[in-house]
């Protein structure tokens, strides 16, 4: 029986330039929306450990990324103190593509196009694992939180 191979995705590729580990998660997609809780669902992990990429703008066009878990919402005040920005703003579903190279519900943390200032929810120092997007619908990466650290070169703060 042939086994499929994994189409590999930037952020899966970094993390293999690096050296850092991690083990991939595929799950099925079904039409129509999906999101965070019922990614965890499908990977079988609580919605403590699954997180979600969140792309905000501020000023003159900053951007930031903010990982949160899936069953939060992101506190737009916290986040604007934690960049030093007056106020920020959630990045239009358009812009996503263009400034990341990823789309809405497969956007990862890591390996942007370009590097933007990352900010991970503090509550990942409370798990062992956690899961992020791999870069596409339908595929999570399930990495230590140290090694997102690492691999984004975030700041771990308080969010939600």
């Amino acid at each position: 029986m042939a086994k499929h191979k994994m189409q590999k995705t930037n952020a899966v590729r970094l993390l293999d330039q690096k050296k850092i580990p991690y083990v991939l998660a595929e799950y099925e997609v079904e039409e129509g929306k999906i999101d965070g809780v019922s990614v965890a669902t499908k990977i079988n992990q609580p919605v403590e450990k699954v997180f979600k990429t969140l792309v905000a703008i501020a000023g003159k066009g900053n951007l930031y990324v903010f990982v949160i878990p899936v069953a939060e919402e992101l506190n737009l005040k916290k986040a604007a103190k934690a960049v030093g920005e007056k106020k920020i703003e959630m990045l239009h579903v358009k812009d996503l593509l263009p400034n990341t190279g990823y789309i809405r519900g497969g956007c990862s943390p890591i390996g942007m196009k370009k590097y933007y200032p990352t900010f991970i929810d503090i509550s990942a120092e409370q798990v062992d694992e956690m899961y992020v997007s791999a870069g596409k619908i339908g595929m999570q990466i399930c990495i230590v939180p140290e090694n997102l650290v690492k691999a984004t070169n975030a700041n771990l703060v308080s969010l939600t």
